[in-house]
């Protein structure tokens, strides 16, 4: 005979069932929409029974309704059997809109989070501030934007925006290391459209003001763009794969049967001679990694230079690499900044840095200029400088100018610097420094055409070569191409004791 449920348990098992139902039309309304609910979405993140809540109880402490949960739902789990935390904002409560308990929850979560040393995941869904709740709100946004700014550098911090974030709420995700948007359901901005036809009488879409694609490829505030929720919650599963758990870490090691020495004959035909001929750094990069994969990180944002995660012999490593397809593989203001954030995010995770030079030099222009180029290159190179990971940097083909010291050079203590025979390392490219140093002698020949193509070889075999920078210990090796995988397996392997110290300050001044 089945025991009678006694007064406690009753009331326990209503109170769950009360915190885990929601509201049946606006959960309807929210699939209608191609959206999971936040309990959906965090079960379809976390691997399999492994979602322990927190605060599920908790109400905010104003008048009328108080659902259990407060709009968010908080706690731990596991992914691929390792420890994240995890805080899902329930559209179907209140909107998901954040008030002080609902920040209290957050912040708490953010607290556990940083004692265990594991990541933190965000995913956002939330019309804003709880206007009923006044500057408690107000507080409760502050109170979480303090703990992200605690938490960078100490566990990695992830915001899936999954619904709309507008106003104060998109400050929270913009201090995480990476953000993930969905097309069509998920938008950011400060102000949104009718507030700016008010002000500036432009007219705007949400979704051409703060949606996916315009924060992907404009602003680049969004680093992964998924068609849905699932996908995105994949893209998260996926990232973290590369990632430690925290700051005191090594990045996790990942099986492979890829060897280490394995010699790719084709890279020696992949780069053209011609320095202005382009060719795709990405095919070059995944030729070199481990099976070829690589988890591209801000693709549609400044794709002049690329950024990524991948593999060499097991090794998590972060790259990053100029691309002669876009713009001849120019540094411009967002690669630039791109890169800089990239950088830094590896320094902080103890991710192995390998970087693929092909670089003309900065972007010329007036615009470049007037919008501070300087001020944005010096972020790039502030970025190598401080970085103390392992540093790997292969030029394949020129590295020309200021660019060439930028792109993480011998002289920002790079650990090991491999140029390809064929690479051209100079102040600028050959035909622009004979046109200037030899325009007189040019101009005075009897064949000024061949005078030219006299100098201009001259000038090759005394400077623009690889061997002229290696004579000075500036290129550490000279290699086939089809060598480069054994060799920078090998170079990982001996700097995985790598241990640097900058000096003792409170921190830089970065140029911001």
């Amino acid at each position: 005979m089945k025991e009678p449920i006694r007064g406690a348990d009753a009331e326990l098992e209503a109170r769950d069932a009360q915190a885990l139902a929601g509201d049946a039309k606006r959960i309807a309304k929210q699939h209608a929409q191609g959206k999971l609910t936040a309990r959906e979405r965090v079960e379809y993140l976390l691997d399999s029974d492994s979602f322990v809540e927190i605060g599920r109880f908790v109400t905010h402490r104003g008048e009328g309704e108080r659902p259990p949960g407060d709009g968010v739902i908080t706690g731990y789990g596991r992914i691929d059997g390792r420890v994240v935390y995890v805080y899902a904002q329930d559209f179907t409560v209140f909107g998901g809109s954040l008030g002080a308990a609902h920040a209290e929850k957050i912040v708490k979560l953010m607290d556990h989070a940083l004692r265990v040393g594991a990541p933190v995941i965000g995913l956002c869904d939330s019309g804003g501030a709880r206007i009923q709740e006044g500057v408690e709100s107000l507080g409760g946004y502050a109170d979480l934007f303090y703990k992200n700014t605690l938490a960078s550098g100490v566990v990695p911090q992830l915001s899936c925006i999954m619904g709309p974030c507008a106003g104060g709420a998109v400050y929270s995700p913009a201090l995480t290391d990476f953000v993930f948007m969905v097309e069509g359901t998920s938008y950011m901005f400060i102000t949104g459209p009718d507030v700016i036809r008010a002000v500036t009488h432009e007219e705007v879409t949400k979704e051409a003001l703060g949606g996916a694609a315009a924060h992907a490829s404009k602003s680049g505030v969004c680093h992964f763009v998924a068609k849905n929720d699932q996908q995105c919650l994949d893209q998260v599963r996926a990232l973290l794969g590369f990632l430690p758990q925290n700051n005191a870490e090594d990045p996790p090691g990942g099986a492979t049967t890829d060897p280490a020495d394995r010699e790719i004959p084709e890279l020696d035909r992949h780069v053209p001679e011609e320095s202005d001929k382009p060719y795709d750094m990405l095919g070059l990069i995944r030729k070199v990694v481990d099976d070829g994969h690589l988890l591209e990180v801000h693709p549609h944002f400044a794709p002049n230079i690329v950024t990524g995660f991948a593999r060499i012999a097991g090794r998590s490593v972060g790259i990053v690499g100029n691309q002669p397809l876009v713009l001849a593989g120019v540094l411009d203001i967002d690669a630039s900044r791109k890169a800089a954030r990239f950088v830094r995010f590896c320094d902080c995770f103890n991710i192995p840095l390998v970087t693929w030079v092909d670089v003309p030099g900065f972007l010329p222009g007036v615009d470049q200029e007037h919008r501070g180029i300087i001020l944005h290159g010096a972020k790039l190179l502030y970025a190598y400088s401080e970085a103390t990971v392992p540093k790997l940097t292969v030029i394949t083909r020129k590295a020309y100018g200021g660019a060439y010291d930028v792109m993480s050079s011998q002289h920002l203590h790079a650990d090991l610097n491999l140029a390809f025979p064929g690479s051209e390392i100079a102040v600028m490219g050959p035909e622009a420094a004979v046109n200037i140093i030899h325009r007189a002698a040019i101009e005075a020949a009897a064949d000024p055409v061949a005078a030219r193509q006299t100098f201009i070889a001259d000038y090759k075999k005394r400077f623009a070569n690889p061997y002229s920078a290696a004579a000075l210990g500036f290129i550490d090796e000279v290699i086939q191409p089809r060598h480069v995988r054994k060799r920078l397996a090998l170079a990982l392997a001996t700097l995985s004791t790598k241990r640097d110290r900058l000096p003792a300050k409170k921190h830089g001044n970065e140029p911001l």
